[in-house]
């Protein structure tokens, strides 16, 4: 065996399947594009306007469409052609960011169309995500969950975080257009892949219900299984911490730590270069401590990182916390999605992971709103003291029921 081929075993095993490669080459394809947008999403924004309000704004956007939309996402894949559903909805991505990329490079962009434009992306991307998470219990055995999922994180934290921001900087300063038009075609690069995947056929369906009594047995099950109800309480809490401060993410580093276009896309990477580290020292960490353990020390870490950034000045103290959060942030996402896979009935991965998504981005959506209204009207470092302080007081009222995550197998 080559070097190449050991190589490309160890990454990708060859008994997760050719389907999981597949499904691999598509994710990171459609992370990488995502990445180009992290930075040159809001940059597009804070381009046409200076008024803090509006970059919150384009926060909201892409975090409000999870929220009006997951819990249909979870029905939908639930009931029709997953693969199908994937391959639709990147066509329809790539379509949306064609027309964007064309009205930027005609110079007739604005506020309300870029917004519009960004709510589309993200109303498309909560199918396609709802959707593709219910792909992997189907390509690899229960016991591989784990690997499979590292494996797709550890794309995400190289493509989407490390990667992308800085290089969607970096085209955003060449031409406002171009890291829009290279998303496109990723998007549809990424929908190639999924049509050479092949999946299991499922089991017979069951008898014709109607939509809302599929989302209620959704949300019955995740009410009814502790370590899932933990999990979705403890990031939707979570999440309205983090929207706020997040959500002005790109006025900190310009205005507070002095970071330009360029150097604010280094914040992701510098948080990428944290999540790599969480990725190598991932199976000592699940070895030695408990998954209720590893919840806990998340969560302190994550209030601390909230502290850290409100009281930066300078990137030489902000980007160590990233760094820090980045770890902590790939720890956390690997260790709470296989729980919920493993847990989750395949006939039900769809709402239950639509539960989920509608806690996320409801959590980050509502926080985008504390944010924008704290950052206009009190100063860009305000959401990062809320965030620090909302998160405090949830770590003391979460501590005891994480026990139950402990038990999610």
């Amino acid at each position: 065996m080559s070097n190449a081929a050991r190589v490309v075993e160890v990454v990708l095993p060859r008994r997760l399947g050719t389907g999981f490669r597949w499904l691999i080459a598509s994710s990171w394809a459609s992370n990488l594009g995502d990445g180009l947008a992290l930075a040159a999403g809001p940059l597009l924004v804070a381009s046409l306007t200076d008024d803090a309000f509006p970059v919150a704004l384009a926060a909201l956007a892409a975090w409000l469409p999870p929220l009006l939309f997951g819990l249909s996402a979870g029905v939908l894949s639930d009931r029709v052609d997953r693969r199908l559903i994937v391959l639709t909805v990147d066509g329809v991505r790539a379509l949306v960011l064609v027309a964007l990329a064309a009205v930027v490079a005609t110079g007739h962009a604005s506020i309300p169309l870029v917004l519009g434009a960004l709510f589309l992306l993200a109303t498309a991307e909560v199918f396609a995500d709802n959707t593709a998470s219910t792909l992997l219990p189907m390509l690899v055995a229960r016991d591989d969950l784990a690997v499979a999922n590292a494996r797709i994180q550890t794309g995400f934290v190289t493509v989407n975080q490390l990667a992308g921001p800085p290089l969607g900087a970096l085209l955003f300063t060449m031409a406002h257009a171009t890291p829009f038009a290279a998303q496109a075609g990723l998007c549809a690069l990424a929908a190639v892949f999924v049509a050479r995947m092949r999946l299991p056929a499922r089991e017979a369906e069951r008898a014709s219900t109607t939509p809302w009594h599929d989302v209620a047995e959704g949300i019955r099950w995740t009410a009814h299984h502790p370590a899932v109800r933990v999990l979705v309480a403890t990031i939707f809490i979570f999440n309205v911490t983090f929207g706020a401060a997040w959500s002005v993410l790109v006025l900190y580093a310009r205005e507070r730590i002095g970071l330009g276009e360029i150097g604010f896309g280094l914040v992701t990477t510098v948080g990428a270069a944290g999540g790599i580290v969480g990725v190598l020292a991932y199976g000592w960490i699940t070895r030695h401590v408990s998954l209720g353990n590893l919840m806990r020390i998340g969560l302190v870490v994550e209030t601390f990182t909230h502290l850290g950034l409100a009281l930066a000045r300078t990137p030489w103290v902000a980007l160590p916390v990233f760094f820090v959060f980045g770890a902590h942030a790939f720890v956390w996402g690997s260790t709470s999605i296989t729980v919920r896979q493993r847990a989750v009935p395949h006939g039900l991965q769809g709402r239950v992971g639509a539960v989920n998504t509608v806690g996320t981005f409801g959590g980050l959506a509502i926080g985008s709103g504390f944010g924008a209204v704290l950052s206009q009207h009190v100063g860009v470092t305000a959401p990062f003291w809320f965030a620090f302080a909302g998160s405090a007081v949830f770590v003391v009222l979460i501590w005891r029921p994480l026990r139950h995550v402990a038990h999610g197998d």
